[in-house]
């Protein structure tokens, strides 16, 4: 039982939540306001609604569109700052064209939050985007009132093995980058035909996620992968001040007890002094598309 939970969440997440796919086909989403300071080709911002503001960072591989029913949900009494990253779901690959993904991210969501004169806005990221907001809240602390965390890890390698570190990881890392980089769109169709209903319950989820996928950047994908494999963030869980909240799935098709799944999640996070852990059913890495009610649910727990 264990060993077979265990590599379904290496699957679930090295390869759905860190966003293992690739392709060439573009679709990109329109431009907001540009997402200045340092790195601002790493990202644009759609911008929505008016009032308080609330930074939407979405997943490696996936659109900001995930965000659509939290846009609409929020829009009449937010202003909503939608990110998508350069280099996937079709958007240029502009500066992410090569060397590190997640760092610079960090560093372009401070400057757009920054120039775009954000009053230290609540931070909502999934996956790669919830580790993103993990690391600016850390270094940037002013840049976040507070922070909801959806389904991601502050060392994702731990997955491979607990003594895991960032150094033992590297020749790992180093594989599975390259790997994805040389892998023909042929076998990525292939390979995300046969997996996405791992990652995702719903059809029309499945569906989405799938389009987002084939239309990211192999190059970004894989090296946003890497740095994800080899950056260790919990050294820094105790000094996170910002009040957080961390939302994971469970599906009776981990194989697992929820109990083993709880503690997964509470262990990687034990550090983070006050973080909110909330579990969401019936759902797989997707929360928002599978149980859109009971996140949407969490979403209003979170702002108030």
């Amino acid at each position: 039982m264990h060993k077979r939970f265990h590599l379904f969440v290496i699957f679930m997440t090295i390869a759905a939540a860190l966003g293992v796919f690739g392709g060439n086909h573009a679709h990109a989403l329109p431009l907001g306001p540009a997402a200045g300071g340092a790195g601002g080709d790493r990202m644009s911002v759609t911008v929505t609604g008016k009032g308080p503001d609330v930074v939407l960072i979405p997943g490696l591989a996936s659109s900001g569109a995930v965000w659509d029913a939290t846009v609409q949900q929020l829009s009449a009494t937010h202003r909503v700052h939608v990110v998508q990253v350069a280099g996937f779901a079709g958007a240029p690959v502009a500066g992410n064209a090569e060397g590190p993904v997640v760092e610079p991210l960090v560093e372009a969501v401070d400057g757009y939050i920054k120039s775009a004169h954000l009053k230290s806005p609540a931070v909502i990221g999934h996956s790669m985007g919830g580790f993103t907001g993990l690391l600016l809240a850390r270094r940037h602390p002013e840049d976040v009132s507070r922070l909801m965390i959806v389904d991601s890890l502050p060392f994702f390698s731990v997955l491979f093995s607990p003594a895991a570190t960032v150094e033992s990881v590297k020749p790992q890392a180093a594989a599975m980058r390259d790997g994805t980089i040389a892998m023909s769109p042929e076998a990525f169709a292939s390979q995300q035909a046969m997996t996405m209903p791992r990652f995702v319950k719903s059809p029309e989820g499945q569906k989405l996620a799938l389009e987002w996928s084939k239309a990211s950047s192999q190059s970004v994908v894989g090296r946003a992968m890497y740095d994800l494999l080899t950056t260790d963030a919990r050294g820094d869980l105790a000094a996170i001040k910002t009040p957080t909240t961390l939302l994971y799935p469970y599906d009776p098709a981990m194989g697992a007890p929820t109990a083993m799944i709880d503690k997964t999640y509470a262990d990687a996070y034990a550090a983070l002094s006050g973080v909110s852990l909330k579990r969401i059913d019936d759902s797989r890495h997707f929360i928002m598309l599978d149980q859109p009610k009971a996140f949407a649910d969490a979403v209003d727990a979170f702002l108030k």
